[in-house]
């Protein structure tokens, strides 16, 4: 399933019209979800049936196209679902009990209450809600009018601080031919740098977010100086919505590229298995944290690797920064020390290097034992792996050696 994402381009009256839809799609889930709390053993399918129930009783529902209205039963059960899975696994913690939604911003439509213009830059809906035809605007060389329209099986609105955007939900397989490298890479995530490989290379952590706090501060102030529910403080909340928008999309599109060139480069990912969650709690650190985006790289990474179908490993990360990637030897270290000294065989390397040889030795050994994490990715050989280890961790070593 591929996902295409336009702007939308339209009059007020249409944004209006969005806007109503989208509250129907808020009303219709939080519903079904009041049947399904006050009902003992309420099932999906009567979720489904309780949306035409509410059409009838509500005549502003009934604007809705019927399958949108499903599609809204849908988010309810699948809160419900997740909060099933939970307690059937037994996960430590809150459960996710489902909640009443307050601000939704997205109406999805299935099959039916929308058309594309033959042109394939218009998208015309068709129900109720007169939301009409708007304007498609984006990357023309990857336009939707290239796919046939029985392949497109979901089109949503989403409403953001810069717009209104369509995405279209397209069935169809995407493959890219990888073209073999020869190499094998270790991923060491840190704070200091963005991300650190086994070959020793660095890329600079750009820390989008505190570059951009103190306009964030500058902007929040201005929210809470303004009258609550006046006009002028609608246009500060935009204001402020619009640049934690843009941080959020400079991360993306950092992780993205990062992710995209590490694969491409290379026959093999190996990565820590890092728990974000908790690591957060350390509020020295949180912020730092949430600001690298671990979480958006790592899974831009499994992405692309399912894309050119090579294995992406994720690695246990205890000791990868203590141990020494030569002779194993253990070197205590706290998180200001930087450099790698191992007491054993004297070698000396920077701490995120070292760490990122570990986590290839260890991805490495997974391979060979038929363990790899990562699903959907082809089987390497195991010698070869090793031998492309060897000789690239020593050329690296021989080099650290001659500089102490």
């Amino acid at each position: 399933m591929l996902l295409y994402e336009d702007k939308l381009t339209g009059t007020r009256q249409q944004d209006a019209a969005i806007d109503e839809a989208i509250r129907i799609v808020q009303f219709i889930r939080n519903k079904s979800l009041r049947l399904w709390m006050e009902t003992r053993g309420t099932s999906k399918n009567d979720l489904q049936c309780y949306c035409a129930v509410l059409a009838k009783a509500y005549p502003f529902a009934s604007r809705l196209n019927s399958q949108a209205r499903q599609a809204s039963a849908d988010r309810a059960w699948f809160a419900i679902s997740r909060f099933y899975d939970n307690c059937k696994n037994k996960k430590p913690g809150k459960k996710g009990y489902p909640t009443f939604q307050r601000n939704n911003r997205s109406v999805e439509y299935k099959t039916s209450g929308w058309k594309l213009d033959p042109d394939g830059r218009h998208i015309i809906f068709t129900d109720g809600c007169r939301i009409g035809r708007l304007k498609l605007v984006g990357n023309k060389k990857q336009s939707i009018e290239t796919f046939p329209v029985k392949e497109i099986k979901r089109v949503r609105i989403v409403r953001r601080a810069d717009g209104y955007y369509v995405q279209f939900c397209v069935k169809t397989e995407r493959k890219v031919e990888h073209v073999p490298t020869g190499k094998q890479l270790g991923i060491d995530v840190g704070l200091t740098s963005y991300l650190t490989d086994s070959e020793g290379n660095t890329v600079e952590n750009p820390r989008h977010y505190r570059k951009a706090e103190k306009k964030l501060k500058r902007l929040q102030r201005k929210l809470s100086r303004k009258q609550k529910k006046s006009a002028n403080r609608k246009k500060a909340r935009k204001a402020l919505a619009r640049q934690h928008l843009k941080v959020q999309r400079q991360r993306e599109d950092v992780a993205r590229k990062m992710a995209n060139a590490s694969v491409s480069s290379s026959d093999l990912i190996a990565y820590e298995d890092l728990q974000i969650k908790n690591m957060v709690r350390n509020r020295t650190l949180a912020k730092s944290i949430h600001d690298a985006g671990w979480g958006t790289f790592i899974r831009w990474l499994n992405s692309y690797g399912a894309l050119h179908d090579i294995p992406v490993v994720a690695v246990p990360p205890q000791y990868t920064s203590q141990k020494c990637s030569e002779c194993g030897t253990i070197v205590k270290k706290s998180l200001s020390v930087r450099t790698h000294v191992c007491t054993g065989c004297g070698i000396v390397l920077d701490r995120d290097h070292n760490a990122a040889l570990n986590i290839l030795h260890i991805a490495l050994q997974y391979v060979s034992n038929g363990t790899v994490g990562h699903t959907g990715t082809r089987e390497l050989d195991s010698r070869n792996a090793s031998g492309d280890l060897t000789s690239a961790a020593s050329s690296k070593r021989r080099r650290g050696k001659s500089g102490r």
